[in-house]
Order: C-alpha cells, then structure tokens, then sequence
C-alpha cells in the first residue's frame, strides 16, 4: 500500500536528480519548489518543523539512491550477538552506514568492532533485502539492507557511544528488538543461513 511517505520520498528524488543534472535557472527553480513541498508534506504528515523536514535530505546531493545499511550475524552455539541501541533502549544485529570507500564486508567488521567490542569477519553475504519491501516500521530513507554471516575472531564486549549493552541470546528467545533496525524473522533466517551455508542469498 502506497503512503504519504513513499510519495515525498519519489518526489524528493526526482527534485534531487533534477537539482543534480539542470543547468536551467527555471527548471532550478522548480526543482527547489518541489523539495520545499515535499518539507511541507512531510512536516503536515509527522507533525514536525518544516525546518526539521527539510534536514532529512538536506546532505544529499546528487543522483538520488537507496542509503546502504549492513548488519552482521554471529551465531554461536544456538545463541546470536546482539547490541542495544542507547537510541531506543532496544537490540539489534550490530551493524550501521556503509561510509564512503569502505567495502560491505569491511564495513560490517568495522560496525560489529565498535558496536559490540568483538572482531569479526564476514564469511557469506546471506541477504540484500529492500527495507521497503519488510515489515520495518516507516522510515524517512529508501534503504537496502545486506545481512552478512560473521564469525568471531576476538575482542572482548564493550559498549559505546551508540549502544549501551552487548550479550548473546537463545535464536528462539530473542528480547524485544529495534524494529526500524532488524526484524526476529530476519534474525531466524540469518541463522537458518548459518545452519545451511549451501543456502543461496536471499534478496529483495
């Protein structure tokens, strides 16, 4: 079912591209009126500052794409590695943006080192999902999610800036997790990955 926010989202790409490629003073203006409509919207929709609507893209420049997101699993002896997001006071897989000049595996490490304290290295890319297309709460971004399979290499639990506990849980009794991040059957199905490394990747 389409929302308010997949509208704003497809508009507000349109206007960027366009923003990104004219070199026409109108068609520069029309572009802008559109991203200020879509701020307008989108303050209506969630009840918040145009000014704060407008901060959602205001860094984006250029062709317009999905953001990339990566999460790492790290499966041992029936339990997985989960963080707690200070955010929200709820667990997740560790993970977070690719940044630019990183690789997905090398990004996955890097997220599961400062989230959790552990060190670790992907060993399967078990999922490309559209955040879109899953049952994730309703989010600003259009985002693709790569779920990799990760094993422990060392490191000991630590927390950071971002997440205020580390500990592994029973695959079967998770605690309540941050949903815009990670979903329990993406969990179960990283783990089913884990189970069957002959598994082909999941997508979309």
């Amino acid at each position: 079912m389409t929302t308010i926010l997949d509208w704003a989202r497809k508009v507000q790409a349109i206007a960027q591209s366009g923003l990104a490629f004219t070199h026409d003073d109108f068609d520069r203006e029309r572009y802008t009126q559109l991203t200020d409509l879509v701020a307008s919207i989108l303050a209506t929709e969630l009840d918040i500052p145009v000014s704060q609507a407008k901060a959602f893209w205001q860094a984006e420049e250029g062709y317009a794409t999905p953001k990339v997101d990566v999460r790492g699993g790290i499966f041992e002896h029936g339990r997985v590695l989960l963080v707690r997001e200070r955010s929200d006071g709820k667990w997740t897989l560790p993970g977070g943006w690719v940044d630019v000049n990183d690789s997905p595996s090398g990004a996955v490490a890097r997220e599961i080192l400062e989230e959790s304290g552990y060190r670790a290295r992907a060993v399967k890319l078990a999922a490309l999902v559209d955040k879109l297309r899953h049952p994730h709460p309703p989010g600003i971004h259009h985002i693709y999610k790569l779920f990799f399979l990760c094993e422990r290499t060392g490191g000991a639990p630590a927390v950071s800036s971002e997440t205020d506990a580390v500990q592994f849980f029973d695959v079967h009794a998770l605690p309540e997790l941050s949903t815009g991040r990670v979903l329990a059957s993406q969990i179960e199905r990283l783990h089913q990955h884990h189970l069957h490394p002959e598994l082909p990747t999941d997508f979309d």
